[in-house]
């Protein structure tokens, strides 16, 4: 008896649970108003990927809030705040993006999914041919899911998940 009590109330948690997971999109939104955001986020991360801006990793970093948690998995490893965030950002440019000749980065798919005024997800994927320092082309890339919260009339990452490429 004491089994089956159990076993019903947890068929019914997890039905709830399922439940209070779906997330619908804001039915206030309107459809133009959904645009508008996606825009706004597209252009963003755009903008923070150009390559040849003066400052690159302002630019890369300026997608994440100024302060408190920022969850990224990248590289089989988890950052959680952005202090460890940019120090890994920063590996990864110092090692790879400056090594990069004539980079050019491509956005081969970015779809921005509106969830409510103040919450989004971005899922993209990627490609950056270049050339190595021997003159050899080259490229990377890879799959990104970013989750974007509105702070301060600003769009900024709060989790993302970033999977690279397999090499060829």
């Amino acid at each position: 008896m004491a089994t089956r009590l159990l076993r019903a109330l947890a068929l019914t948690g997890l039905a709830g649970l399922a439940l209070a997971c779906q997330s619908e999109a804001d039915p206030a939104l309107t459809a133009e108003q959904r645009r508008a955001i996606a825009t706004e986020i597209e252009q963003r991360v755009k903008a923070a990927y150009d390559l040849s801006a003066p400052d690159v990793l302002a630019g890369l970093m300026s997608l994440y809030p100024p302060q408190g948690p920022v969850y990224s998995a990248s590289g089989g490893k988890v950052t959680t705040t952005r202090d460890s965030l940019e120090t890994a950002v920063r590996q990864f440019w110092n090692y790879v993006g400056r090594n990069m000749r004539d980079p050019k980065w491509e956005w081969t798919m970015l779809q921005v999914d509106v969830l409510s005024r103040t919450a989004a997800v971005m899922t993209a994927t990627y490609r950056v041919p270049h050339h190595t320092p021997r003159g050899d082309p080259h490229v990377i890339g890879g799959a990104w899911t970013a989750v974007f919260s509105r702070r301060n009339g600003e769009w900024v990452i709060v989790q993302e998940h970033l999977s690279d490429s397999p090499s060829p």
